[in-house]
């Protein structure tokens, strides 16, 4: 088909002209059609789990309605839309009408991570029969996103809705993901597993090691699916075994019975020395059989080793749980219980080439050994006679090394005697006094010098004393005037008439008694 503006077809459709406001297809070749402004639904930014977030009305756009063509004017039909136009403007409807986005809550089904890394699930209403496509894009996967997101998690988004023009279909592209609580099959799962749990159903010690060898494996499948062609091919490849199938249903109504019921028909064969639960991928309904009570119940119970093999390696059950192993896939059950024929084989030709190699080896060194033990060896009598000179040389040794120690010890005993004698009470008084008599002269040598200087200073001091005796001065005539109170008088104005001095001359002392100065005595000299 050509591109461009499509031919017309046959007959006609009179769509009538677009009135205001509304919405015209792009058609082909003509100018692109403008929406409404509607306005958007803003959608709350936080992700709480206590109040459902509000659920916008998007705008409904209003297509341009079917008129009956006049007979005065008959306008030329426009030509029809192609499914991709058609696609452009669903989407940019709902570009227009979410352009901040919304917030969704809702029980999560069918997850799936896709190899490029985005994530896939349902989002569907618990209580009605409601639901939409989710996809988040790797760039918005997180670890934390990895762990929440689980079918039958109740879930809290964030993003918009969008068109998926190649599948047609109306998808919720989902840019934040949290929790919102637990959805109702999740919670009773995790009820269920904590009750089986608390009751030692999945302890780690009830775990029993599988049969390296088994006899005869019994396998717990549907007869016509492919799990039970995939494990006969590995087991076969892999050097054959016996295979005891006891069909059973895998999903639907009476899964978990007929599953119960075939573990109790494959106990009751004896040859059977393990059991392999197995079930191909599918999404969370399709498992859940194998979360019923009595399907785990029975597979802890059960007398013969159970290996899970349930879905693939994302899938988790709790049959998983309560099996002695898990596989991630039914090929990897018969793989983990079937021997490799040709690899035992194999290593066990490779161990016996080596066995052979290091007894050949250990042959060919203890015949080398033997041989260096005889040159060795050589004569008895000489090894013999040759120890006996070791043995002389060895005497001569001791008996030089023990008169070595002998005389160390004479010596030593010589020192001590030596230093005992010195040690004498009697030498050592004698040495005392002798030192004794050398400090006493020599300190009497001392004393007669200390004197001898003594004297000659006292005899120096005591010239010099009596050069500066007033008693001298007063031999030569001078006095010394003391008041009554033993003061030595300095200057006439320390006494004054009518007190009483004394006069201290070279030899005697004289009382006086003043009568006045110079300026008391009148013009003939007279006392005042």
């Amino acid at each position: 088909m050509a591109k461009g503006r499509p031919e017309p077809p046959q007959g006609s459709f009179d769509f009538g002209p677009p009135k205001s406001e509304e919405i015209v297809p792009p058609y082909p070749g003509g100018p692109p059609a403008v929406a409404p402004k509607t306005p958007s639904a803003r959608a709350p930014t936080s992700t709480s789990t206590s109040t459902s977030p509000p659920r916008p009305e998007p705008a409904k756009p209003r297509v341009a309605s079917m008129a009956v063509p006049g007979p005065a004017s008959r306008p030329e039909p426009p030509p029809p839309l192609t499914v991709s136009d058609l696609g452009r403007l669903v989407e940019r409807v709902l570009s227009g009408t979410f352009e901040e986005g919304v917030v969704v809550t809702g029980e999560a089904v069918g997850v799936r991570f896709a190899q490029s890394g985005h994530l896939y699930f349902t989002l569907r209403d618990e209580d009605i029969e409601a639901a939409i496509d989710v996809v988040v894009y790797r760039t918005n996967v997180t670890p934390r996103s990895r762990a929440l997101v689980r079918d039958g998690a109740k879930l809290l988004l964030r993003g918009r809705p969008t068109y998926y023009s190649p599948r047609g279909r109306l998808q919720f592209v989902a840019d934040r993901v949290g929790l919102s609580g637990k959805g109702a099959i999740l919670e009773a799962l995790e009820k269920l597993k904590a009750t089986l749990a608390a009751e030692g159903l999945f302890r780690e010690e009830k775990k029993r090691k599988l049969p390296h060898e088994p006899r005869t494996i019994g396998v717990v499948t549907s007869r016509t699916g492919a799990v039970i062609h995939d494990i006969c091919r590995v087991a076969f490849r892999r050097g054959g075994a016996r295979i005891l199938l006891a069909p059973a249903l895998v999903q639907g109504s009476g899964a978990a019975v007929s599953i119960v019921r075939a573990l109790e028909t494959l106990q009751r064969v004896p040859e059977v020395d393990v059991i392999l639960v197995a079930r191909g991928g599918g999404g969370a309904d399709d498992l859940s059989a194998f979360n019923e009570e009595a399907v785990v119940r029975a597979v802890a119970a059960c007398k013969v080793p159970v290996v899970s093999a349930v879905g693939h390696e994302v899938d988790v059950t709790l049959v998983d749980f309560a099996a002695d192993a898990r596989a991630s896939t039914p090929s990897q059950a018969a793989e983990l219980v079937v021997p490799d024929g040709r690899a035992r084989t194999s290593l066990l030709a490779e161990r016996r080439r080596g066995l052979v190699r290091a007894m050949h080896a250990r042959l060919g060194k203890e015949r080398l050994s033997l041989a260096n033990i005889g040159k060795t060896l050589g004569d008895p009598r000489v090894l013999v006679a040759t120890s006996q000179q070791r043995l002389d040389e060895r005497r001569a040794r001791v008996v030089k090394a023990m008169t070595r120690v002998l005389e160390t010890y004479a010596r030593a005993q010589r020192n001590l005697a030596a230093r005992a004698l010195a040690q004498n009470p009697r030498t050592v008084l004698a040495n005392e006094r002798e030192a004794l008599k050398a400090v006493e002269f020599s300190l009497r040598r001392a004393a007669q010098h200390t004197l001898f200087r003594g004297k000659t200073e006292l005899a120096r001091l005591s010239s010099r004393l009596d050069a500066m005796s007033p008693l001298k001065v007063l031999g030569r005539g001078y006095a010394i005037v003391t008041r009554a109170d033993g003061r030595a008088v300095r200057s006439a104005d320390e006494v004054t008439a009518g007190d009483r001095v004394r006069l201290r001359v070279a030899e005697g002392e004289l009382r006086a008694r003043i009568e006045g100065d110079d300026d008391d005595e009148g013009p003939e000299g007279a006392p005042a």
